[in-house]
């Protein structure tokens, strides 16, 4: 499990760390904030988003050898933005869960850009199924900001879109390689609950350190969650990219982004249906 810790965590994190604390600090000078406590609550972010993305690291590593790894990779690492989605809609606040998820669907594409360009696979992942990908990735991208342009009543018509666009996206993805099974790190039946329950615990205290950090940063909530927790969030899926592709598991490292941003629509859709139809 250290060697798996040392692994996860590594110099690609400082970049993410680094803007996180840029931002927060750099708005409360801007805005008069409280210079001290946003760079608390910046380091409070980090830490409970650092939780989260282990405890995800460690689910995808207890399932790598499952058939369709890129498909189920692309699901497991939304579990931050589930948690984030959560979280908004525990506070009644839709604009804050949806944020998260709905932003990811920008920052994935961008991630996934960069582990190329690191992994030398750019021009090769875009000769990949390139009708497919850009057309989810770019439908995906327009329905994640549309959202924000609409008012409450409207909402209904965004529901009916984001799963008439997504759901045949999803069925029609394309087939993954044929991969041999890895070894293990650890044991994934001793570290697979104890990961489960990190990430439970690490979203319980979520909207706290949030809101802590808007007051003394300046920050919207709701800005928050769309720039600095989606990118944040989407950090699992950019080094699970870059290790795709560096085995040059292309159509893996494409699924991963896809189907990502396609259950950030769905988890979005189940946020906007929970807080329209249950009463607001």
């Amino acid at each position: 499990m250290k060697t798996f810790l040392r692994d996860t965590i590594n110099y690609l994190d400082l970049f993410s760390w680094f803007f996180v604390f840029v931002f927060f600090c750099g708005s409360a000078l801007i805005f008069d904030g409280s210079l001290a406590l946003a760079a608390a609550g910046a380091t409070a972010i980090i830490i409970e988003m650092l939780f989260i993305a282990i405890a995800v690291e460690i689910i995808i590593e207890s399932l790598k050898n499952k058939k369709g790894i890129g498909t189920l990779t692309g699901f497991i690492t939304n579990g931050p933005e589930a948690v984030c989605l959560i979280v908004g809609l525990a506070v009644g606040d839709i604009i804050f869960a949806a944020s998260t998820p709905l932003g990811s669907n920008f920052i994935n594409p961008l991630l996934l850009l960069v582990a190329a360009l690191l992994s030398g696979q750019l021009l090769t992942l875009f000769r990949c199924h390139r009708g497919y990908s850009l057309f989810t990735i770019f439908g995906t991208a327009s329905l994640a900001g549309s959202f924000f342009l609409l008012k409450t009543p409207h909402y209904p018509y965004w529901l009916f879109s984001a799963l008439a666009l997504t759901l045949p996206l999803f069925y029609l993805r394309p087939e993954e390689q044929k991969r041999q099974e890895e070894a293990f790190t650890f044991s994934p039946a001793l570290w697979l609950l104890p990961a489960v329950i990190l990430l439970t615990a690490a979203g319980y205290f979520l909207d706290p350190v949030v809101s802590f950090t808007a007051h003394h940063s300046r920050v919207p909530k709701g800005v928050i969650g769309f720039i600095v927790l989606s990118t944040l969030t989407s950090w699992p899926e950019f080094k699970s990219c870059l290790a795709l592709l560096k085995r040059k598991q292309l159509v893996g490292a494409i699924l991963n982004i896809t189907v990502s941003n396609i259950t950030n629509i769905w988890l979005a859709a189940i946020g906007v249906a929970a807080y329209y139809f249950g009463g607001q």
